[in-house]
């Protein structure tokens, strides 16, 4: 018999994303299936959601769930066996997972997600006997208060499993919710689900889990320090025995650059010059002048301080007068958006932007660029620099969290060795930045060392393989059923 699991997440992909969240539930399943444990995905019912779902059917009904009527459907989409909650009062709405049409939070976003997790421990429980897991894995504070309600049932529970995809996102409520959550009081206290005098729920999640997973080791090493911690890093350090880093991978049928429909020009690690068709179509495409001997820097990314763009821009005027292009794709905050977009019109083909997000322009960026640009102040993992390898685009990274882990930095040792992969810049500031770009500049005149960074990092392994056996190994240390 294979391990059941239940996933529990906010997004997945391809049906609704916002960020990594999203592509790593939409692919680990399949990752885990390979390795012998049967995964269902619990999930929102957003519009999207429901009218992606095939082969639906009443997997269990609700007459009244925080407000409404709701049911659990069951279905399919791609390779994803799904559960979704399907609850209009909560998710039948425009706007995004998380934010309304006005770019605020929605106000009820502590019951939506709640009933999520209410949903999640019900399923721990029984409430579908077809399908009664051994393990439930929750992915970030959307779903942090599955443990809880696994816990203070008092009844015989699943495995509990937490995932911490960016510490900085913790859902932090007020205390008078407890009732309406439908937690007992004895909940509220700090080895239950009180957090600065309110119901967090992500804390709760970090107390009450069995297991702590997070998205890379240097990343799990950084969240148990004061720099890193988010406030949660005492507890996190009490907690770990389990708190274990495993690397996110992606999906290589999705990340092929030898079949992917979005290139204008496919290619693989032995037929790497054709890559260069895609940076003349991306230099067009950005409006960029079109030249094989000045380097492109792409970017891919939520413009925030977080992600480091305040720094790049900053950095830009030396990296035009380093003779480098910059290519950038995303949207965030507006002054960023405001600066990236000046700096396009004032560049004369030496900047360009597209502020929004296009999954297929992202592949070409990636297929395009010579290097691409991941300044982040922290990252837990990251995945477009594994994007980036699979693209033999060099990443220019700095060096926090997961980057730290999956990019080989070209210092003189490793050049030598014929084993880097990328740049990588410390401390997180525009001169240090500032400085890895003009390394980069020089090593692209460098013709044999560049091709054999793109070479090496064509070659790494970014895949789900062996993540996936580490889950593997953790489930079945936790695994117990509500049977």
């Amino acid at each position: 018999m294979p391990l059941k699991a239940l996933s529990v997440a906010s997004e997945v992909f391809p049906l609704v994303k916002t960020g990594g969240l999203a592509d790593v539930a939409g692919a680990l399943p399949v990752a885990l299936a390979r390795e012998g444990v049967e995964t269902r995905t619990l999930l929102p019912g957003y519009p999207r959601v429901t009218a992606g779902l095939s082969k639906r059917s009443i997997a269990h009904e609700y007459a009244e769930l925080f407000g409404g009527p709701a049911r659990v459907l069951a279905g399919k989409a791609g390779d994803l066996e799904l559960f979704v909650l399907d609850a209009p009062h909560l998710y039948d709405r425009p706007g995004g997972p998380y934010l309304g049409p006005d770019g605020r939070d929605w106000p009820d976003n502590a019951i939506r997600f709640a009933a999520l997790s209410r949903a999640a421990a019900d399923i721990g429980f029984g409430a579908i006997p077809s399908f009664t897991p051994a393990v439930v894995h929750a992915h970030d504070w959307q779903a942090g208060l599955v443990a809880a309600y696994l816990h203070f049932d008092g009844r015989p529970r699943p495995g509990t499993m937490i995932t911490i995809h960016n510490l900085a996102f913790q859902g932090h409520f007020p205390a008078w919710l407890l009732d309406t959550l439908g937690l007992p009081d004895a909940a509220l206290t700090v080895d239950g689900v009180e957090y600065f005098g309110g119901v967090g729920y992500l804390k709760a999640a970090l107390r009450l889990s069995d297991s702590i997973t997070t998205v890379s080791p240097t990343y799990a090493a950084e969240i148990t320090t004061p720099e890193f911690g988010m406030a949660l890093d005492g507890l996190l350090r009490t907690r770990a025995s389990s708190l274990h880093g495993i690397r996110n991978g992606i999906d290589e049928d999705v990340w092929n650059p030898g079949a992917d429909p979005a290139l204008p020009q496919s290619y693989d690690v032995d037929q790497i010059e054709a890559r260069a068709g895609n940076k003349t179509a991306l230099q067009n495409r950005l409006g960029l002048t079109p030249d094989p001997k000045r380097p492109v820097f792409g970017v891919v990314s939520r413009l925030s301080e977080q992600k480091g763009l305040d720094l790049l821009l900053s950095a830009l005027p030396r990296l035009v007068a380093y003779g480098g292009q910059l290519a950038l794709l995303g949207s965030g905050e507006h002054g960023l958006e405001q600066g990236f977009a000046d700096a396009t019109a004032n560049s004369g083909g030496a900047v360009g932007c597209v502020l929004g997000y296009d999954e297929a322009l992202a592949h070409l960026f990636q297929a395009g660029s010579d290097f691409i640009v991941v300044p982040s102040r922290f990252e837990p993992c990251g995945l477009t620099q594994l994007c980036a390898l699979r693209y033999g685009a060099a990443p220019l990274v700095s060096r926090v969290g997961g980057l730290a882990d999956t990019v080989i930095d070209a210092n003189d040792a490793a050049v030598s060795a014929g084993v880097a992969t990328g740049v990588q810049f410390t401390p997180g500031s525009a001169e240090a930045l500032s400085g890895a770009l003009d390394r980069a500049v020089r090593l692209y005149s460098d013709l044999p060392t560049m091709l054999q960074m793109r070479v090496n990092g064509m070659r790494s392994d970014v895949s789900w393989r062996a993540p996936a056996k580490r889950y593997v190994a953790l489930y079945r240390s936790i695994a117990r059923t509500a049977e």
